[in-house]
Parts: structure tokens; sequence; C-alpha cells
């Protein structure tokens, strides 16, 4: 071949690949960010930042996860436009709803309800809380509801209690473990340390309010009208971690571990693992229980955090996890 045809097929292979460049498959392209809000990393984030190791980046996502002291705090910031999704209960997004937030319930990945009511160990019936100093969450948060709600239903009306807002769960262990509070609604993942600190479970919030609904994950409809695809690939991604979470229990405790602090001999991340298993708390499949938020939203209309029933369909959208699951193949 002589030299000019050599340097003829130089310049078309270079060519060639310049044109496969310009025109990368679009799995190609760079990642998408997407923020997601989430309260903060405690006994059970192995489930919930499981989405992080990887699954967001197969879906063409770059998660940045922000962790909130509530999720009334991860709420503001989703309606504010600071984070395009959030994990919270739903109860305080049905709340928003009601009164014009724009907000969309897309799945519920923990609908099993994992708090109870923590004492020192003096006190031996609910009946004896009247009068004392009761430590909750955020008013609308999640732990502030279930514990009035729970309360009230066990004849105990929030008129007679002291209630004061400590913060997370652990802040609020703490306060019943000091004598600060005389009680707290808190996370069952502290039963196997509470008797160590003078404390106990004395009442599990499930066995009373059995449809009541832990965790689900929010969006926005302007979120969902302008970036459609982003957010079924991000459910995607949320469903491929939570079914992970759920086959692999080494990895999940150990993500748990990495990403908390907390130290191998404490037993709280195993606890809570095998009770969200055995108890079949985690839908990996992130459904959505209508049924359950209609009763949860009658809750809110008994304690008159909410003055009437909204239509449930005005803030779920199920077409966003329908969606995820038939790209998922299932």
């Amino acid at each position: 071949m002589s030299t000019t045809g050599r340097r003829l097929n130089l310049i078309a292979a270079a060519a060639l690949l310049m044109a496969a460049a310009l025109i990368r498959p679009a799995d190609a392209q760079a990642p998408k960010p997407w923020r997601h809000g989430m309260i903060e990393a405690k006994s059970d984030a192995g489930f919930f930042l499981m989405v992080t190791r990887g699954f967001a980046e197969k879906q063409g996502l770059k998660l940045d996860v922000v962790q909130f002291k509530t999720d009334i705090i991860a709420l503001q910031a989703l309606l504010a436009g600071e984070v395009d999704s959030f994990d919270g209960g739903p109860g305080g997004s049905i709340l928003a709803a009601a009164r014009g937030g724009d907000i969309k319930i897309l799945g519920c990945q923990w609908p099993g309800l994992p708090y109870g009511i923590f004492v020192r160990n003096t006190i031996n019936s609910v009946g004896e809380l009247k009068g004392k100093t009761f430590a909750i969450s955020a008013p609308a948060a999640n732990p502030a509801v279930v514990a009035r709600g729970v309360l009230e239903k066990l004849g105990v009306p929030a008129s007679e209690l002291r209630f004061a807002n400590l913060g997370s769960d652990l802040d609020r262990f703490k306060a019943v473990a000091a004598g600060v509070a005389d009680a707290a609604i808190v996370s069952n993942e502290y039963e196997p340390v509470a008797a160590k600190q003078g404390v106990k479970m004395l009442v599990a919030a499930k066995d009373v309010w059995p449809d009541y609904v832990r965790q689900c994950t929010m969006s926005s409809g302007k979120v969902l009208s302008s970036r459609a695809d982003d957010a079924v690939r991000f459910i995607a991604a949320e469903i491929s971690g939570f079914r992970h979470a759920l086959a692999d229990r080494e990895d999940t405790l150990r993500l748990t571990r990495d990403v908390t602090g907390i130290k191998p001999d404490d037993p709280r991340p195993e606890f809570i693992y095998d009770d969200a298993v055995k108890t079949h708390a985690v839908d990996p499949e992130f459904s959505l229980p209508v049924a359950k938020l209609d009763w949860m939203m009658d809750q809110l209309v008994k304690d008159g955090s909410l003055p009437r029933r909204i239509d449930v369909a005005k803030v779920i959208a199920p077409d966003v996890r329908a969606k995820a699951l038939a790209m998922l193949g299932k």
C-alpha cells in the first residue's frame, strides 16, 4: 500500500473514533445529579443508604444524600427546592398536601412501626405517665404523631402530659436515661441496651397502631413534571438497594456500621435488622398502602391536625413506582 493510502486510512480511522465519541450511548453519558434527603443515619442506615452503593449509578444518577435532624426539616427542604426527594413519615406530607403543599408520595419502604414508649424502670403503667415529662420530636414529625396517638388510644390524652421536643431518637433516649424526661417515644433499636441504662420499653407502638406507616419516599409534582425519567430511575435504584439489603444481612450491617460509626459490640444494628425481617416491617418493593394512608388521614382529622380529609389520590404518584418496576423487569 502506498504512503498516501496509509495516510488516508489513518485519517478515516481517526474520523470514526471522533464520531463514536460524539454519539455515545445514553448509559455512557455523565450521570445526572439527584439530591435526596433522609433522617440522620442510625442503626437502620444500611437499608436506607444501600442505594449509594452503586445502585443509583447503574440508573445513570449521581446521588447526593443529605441528612436532616427530622423528616419535617427534610419536607421543608423539598418544598424549598433544596432536595429532589426525601424519606420520612407520610403524615407530615399529608398535612402539607392538605394545605396546598406540592407533595407526592412515591412508595413506602418501611410500613412497619418500630417505635416504642420508653420509660424509667420505676414506671410500670401508662396511667403513671399523667403529669410527667414526655420527650418527643418536632410536633408534626413521625415520633410526635405516634406518641400522641398511642397515648390517646391507651387513655392518656395529650393534655395530661408535658411534652418536650428533644430532637433525635438518641437525644430522647438519653434524656430518659438521665432523668431529664420521664418517658420518650424512641425506635425499638434501643431495646437491647435499655436495661443497662435503667430504662425499659413500656409499650410497642405497633401493638396499638398497627396501621401506621413509618416511612415513605416523597417528591414534588414539580420534580416529577420536570424530571419524570430521573424520578423513575431513582425509585428503581431504591428498590434495587432495598432488595439487596434484605438479601445480604452482613453487607447491610457492615454498611450501617461504616456510615454511623456504631461500635462492633453495640447490638442495635443486628437487633433492628432482625426485627424488621421477622415482623415484615420492610417492603423492598416500595408499595403504596393506600388503605393505611387513608387511616392515617383519619387519625390526623381526629386529633385536630387536619380540618378535613382530602382525596389520598391527590397525594400519591403510583405511576413512578410502576414504571420503575417495569424498568427492573418485575
